[in-house]
């Protein structure tokens, strides 16, 4: 009975939970990262491809549009 529970846990974290931390992680740190993050960065986003796919459907990365101010 645990061991299924288990392992819906880690493919719950592996899947949904780890990569949204990672995309907030990533929209924070982009544009000022050194290079050795960035190298961890890429490690993060092959490690965690498959749920990045799951999540990029719902994910707009879009920049915001600029307010002119009048």
């Amino acid at each position: 009975m645990i061991v299924p529970l288990l392992y819906l846990a880690l493919a719950g974290a592996y899947l949904l939970v780890v990569p949204v931390a990672l995309m907030f992680y990533l929209k924070q740190r982009w544009y000022v990262v050194s290079s050795v993050e960035r190298t961890f960065m890429y490690f993060l986003v092959f490690l965690f491809f498959p749920g990045l796919l799951v999540l990029s459907p719902f994910v707009n990365l879009r920049p915001r549009p600029r307010k002119i101010e009048v």
